[in-house]
């Protein structure tokens, strides 16, 4: 019955198509093509990836550049790279599912689904934790990726040494002093977000990225989407980090054949899936407009919480990103990063748009010293909301 709703949600997105639209895709199509070639050339990264898609469900992409810089392989728009963070939003949108169907809630506390493991008591405010607190980062628990233990294995990690076991990743939290009481506070955690894929693997019996695969790659048809829990993803773009990067890693990051020189399954549920911007892109567009699901949830995932009390506009739903006021009116979506691949899902809610672009490399914009993912969020913004206005 989902398969068949959502073939007729996504058919009526079609046959809604305003002529205007159809005739308008060819001359945006255009645009962005030459907007990724403007900043390939003043920004000199290997190749990017972007795509739309309008009020009307059309799609348009460009990609510009090279997926792999060596073997001189081109950049097209169904090359997939590794979306990071924007996993969250597919792991939220599946513990609302989840809550919606009644096989969880976000006042659950988070001992009810994972209080029998062995190291769950020593978690900070383990007591405390409720599953709605770590989809909206207020568990007070500590970012294991910016703990000194973990940052000291991180180079075994990164070349597949040791376990991926995701506890023994939450391991590194254990022991620690909260940040804060649980629900007093924000501070990212990709922890939180790894102890949500256990209770959803508590709850479905199956490992978490099935159930976000049987309820939403699957039916939505973002064929282009697909788990990235090992280092040998098909088709991936190859991956650049600057040669003094933290995490030891040669400039490509990936060997002749393609295959990464690190496992992302250190990630898990943190984020967890290639995609490609077109995918990412259909993905914001189909949650954000409230049809990624047959029950309501748009409440609820939208629900957000301040992150900071100097930018009050600013806000963390359910797995989403929140930016209540802009020039463009509100912001839904999340950003991604992972060693050697950038990512930006943006949908403009007053405008019916959704925005993203992959780019195959991080040289520059972790260290802060590029400023290439907010000039091209901007630059895309403009075209897509001039486009159908």
């Amino acid at each position: 019955m989902r398969t068949v709703l959502t073939a007729i949600v996504l058919l009526a997105l079609v046959a809604a198509a305003t002529p205007l639209m159809a005739q308008a895709a060819p001359v945006l199509s255009t645009q962005l093509q030459a907007t990724l070639e403007d900043f390939l050339e003043r920004h000199a990264f290997p190749g990017a990836t972007a795509a739309f898609v309008l009020p009307d469900g059309t799609v348009v992409t460009a990609a510009t550049g090279l997926a792999d810089v060596e073997y001189a392989r081109a950049m097209t728009p169904e090359t997939p790279m590794l979306a990071a963070s924007i996993g969250k939003s597919f792991v939220a949108a599946t513990v609302l599912a989840l809550e919606s169907e009644g096989s969880l809630s976000r006042a659950d506390l988070l001992s009810a689904h994972l209080g029998d493991r062995r190291w769950f008591g020593a978690l900070p405010n383990a007591n405390s934790i409720t599953i709605g607190h770590l989809l909206h980062h207020t568990s007070g628990l500590p970012d294991h990726v910016h703990l000194p233990a973990f940052q000291q294995a991180w180079a075994g990690i990164m070349s597949g040494e040791g376990d991926f076991d995701p506890e023994r990743l939450v391991a590194f939290v254990t022991g620690e002093l909260p940040l804060f009481d649980a629900g007093t506070g924000w501070a990212y955690s990709d922890t939180g977000y790894f102890l949500l894929g256990l209770a959803i693997e508590d709850v479905t019996g199956r490992p978490w990225q099935e159930a976000v695969v049987t309820r939403f790659l699957e039916p939505l048809g973002l064929t282009g989407t697909f788990p990235s829990g090992r280092p040998d993803l098909p088709g991936l773009a190859i991956g650049y980090v600057a040669l003094d990067n933290p995490f030891g890693l040669p400039e490509r990051t990936a060997d002749a054949e393609g295959r990464l020189l690190w496992n992302p399954a250190v990630e898990s549920a943190g984020g967890g899936f290639a995609s490609t911007s077109a995918d990412l892109a259909r993905w914001g567009h189909l949650l954000f407009s409230g049809a990624a699901m047959d029950a309501p949830y748009l409440d609820r995932l939208l629900n957000g919480v301040p992150v900071d009390p100097d930018a009050p506009g600013i806000l963390y739903g359910a797995g989403v990103a929140i930016h209540a006021e802009t020039p463009n009116g509100p912001v839904y979506g999340h950003g991604g990063w992972i060693p050697g691949y950038v990512s930006s899902l943006r949908h403009y809610a007053d405008h019916g748009v959704t925005v993203a672009f992959q780019i195959n490399t991080d040289t520059g914009i972790m260290a802060d010293t590029s400023d290439l993912v907010p000039m091209l969020e901007a630059a895309l913004a403009k075209l897509a909301i001039e486009a159908v206005r």
